[in-house]
């Protein structure tokens, strides 16, 4: 295999995670098509049982983060024929300080 072929393949494994494609699959993303992957289902089990069973804090808040932006993300960006405004843009400051406040208070000031 020449290095011009492994590139090639190497961009093309990768696309996927290019900024556009994130984006566009993040407007499109539900419940029911998250869900419907075993893969991302076996991990989000997985952390919540170590974050469960092991009492984890930092897991349970990562999860918890995981699923606040992800949500703020889905219902804040505009779609694609749409420009981005402030209105917009007010909805994803105030749950990005509020999911930030949230992990703050847990992980640092509230403690066992």
């Amino acid at each position: 295999m020449d290095k011009q072929s492994l590139i090639n393949k190497t961009v093309e494994t990768l696309r996927p995670f290019e900024t556009s494609n994130l984006i566009e699959t993040m407007q499109h993303l539900n419940v029911k098509l998250v869900f419907s992957h075993p893969a991302v289902l076996f991990l989000i089990v997985v952390i919540f049982f170590f974050g469960v069973i092991k009492r984890s804090k930092t897991a349970l808040l990562g999860l918890f983060s995981l699923f606040s932006i992800a949500l703020i993300v889905r219902y804040t960006m505009p779609s694609p024929d749409d420009s981005l405004s402030m209105a917009s843009t007010l909805p994803f400051i105030g749950g990005g300080l509020l999911v930030g406040g949230v992990v703050i208070y847990f992980s640092l000031i509230k403690s066992d």
